[in-house]
């Protein structure tokens, strides 16, 4: 298939991913459509591609079988997942999407267990001798409250862009999470700034570019205002992560704290797209490029020449349809 398409699973608000592609596409000089597929009933990324098709949801039993036909039907060759709860489905169906023809950006089946479980992926840094944080259960740090002061960081073990993430600064605060529904973890909180490294490992697993940014504005879970900073510390670390891990593959991005003495502590891994991806792309490292170049069998170079102190500031915008278009 000569110039397969693109599709964005999951886009929700992913515009700024789409026009990273855009630019891949027109720096290559190459025509390609970028598809866009969400389960939500109203994603602002379906006014931004060359389609949108609304799917079910990642955790229903035909969401594969619907993204597999989607793919065959817009001639899709590069799928890209967006969210940590649809990388599971993915994964355990890499090789149906293989013998399609059609390139995931994701890593092996080991590796996504590892990301999308806080739990997994603190064990496996303690077992790595990776820097982290401290980290337990909620009963743990209950029953062991000389061990555990406040204020402490809860989250869902399986959460993701701090959806569920709770402050605690009292053990009532505390006792009422232990009753939830929710399975949390609590963590101590790490001193310093905080900073997520985007990656990029190719297919034989090296690490070819880590471009850190320190994050100075969060919202809604995402970077709102960042920069780049070119501080080898923060991408060696994450390199050698990524490279230990077992089967990255494409694009993941390392999130952590750094204190004023540089110790770095790591407190999650993402195997996707991060939400300040962008920047990175605006920087000078086209991750989205070089996820074509590898489709077509191109070996890649080690990139460090991309622009440090490159600040990212978003900003709201919004699309405006008739109510009649809004839930198709």
């Amino acid at each position: 298939m000569k110039n397969p398409n693109i599709l964005i699973s999951s886009s929700g608000r992913r515009v700024g991913l789409i026009g990273c592609f855009r630019d891949a596409v027109a720096l290559r000089g190459e025509t390609r459509l970028i598809f866009t597929a969400d389960a939500g009933l109203s994603a602002p990324s379906a006014h931004f591609g060359d389609g949108h098709t609304r799917v079910p949801r990642c955790t229903e039993p035909a969401f594969i079988d619907v993204m597999l036909a989607l793919c065959a039907e817009k001639r899709v060759g590069l799928l890209i997942p967006t969210i940590d709860t649809e990388l599971p489905a993915y994964a355990d169906a890499h090789e149906r999407f293989c013998a399609a023809g059609i390139v995931l950006n994701l890593s092996t089946p080991a590796t996504v267990r590892i990301c999308c479980d806080k739990i997994a992926t603190h064990a496996w840094l303690t077992a790595q001798g990776f820097p982290t944080v401290r980290q337990a259960d909620i009963r743990t740090a209950l029953d062991q409250p000389d061990s555990w002061p406040f204020p402490l960081i809860a989250k869902p073990f399986n959460g993701s862009a701090s959806s569920g993430l709770h402050r605690i600064q009292n053990r009532r605060s505390l006792e009422a999470l232990a009753g939830s529904s929710v399975d949390y973890i609590v963590q101590q909180i790490a001193p310093g700034r905080e900073y997520t490294v985007n990656v990029y490992v190719d297919r034989s697993g090296k690490c070819v570019c880590a471009v850190p940014h320190l994050r100075l504005e969060i919202r809604a879970g995402e970077v709102s205002k960042g920069v780049t900073v070119k501080d080898r510390r923060l991408m060696d670390l994450a390199g050698a992560i990524a490279t230990a891990l077992p089967g990255a593959y494409g694009v993941l991005n390392v999130q952590c704290f750094m204190d004023d003495s540089g110790h770095i502590r790591i407190i999650e891994i993402n195997a996707r797209f991060g939400g300040g991806y962008p920047l990175a792309h605006r920087s000078g490292a086209n991750f989205a490029a070089w996820l074509l170049e590898e489709q077509e069998g191109r070996s890649l170079a080690l990139h460090e020449n991309w622009q440090d102190g490159l600040a990212m500031l978003r900003y709201d915008e919004a699309v405006y349809l008739p109510e009649g278009r809004l839930f198709h």
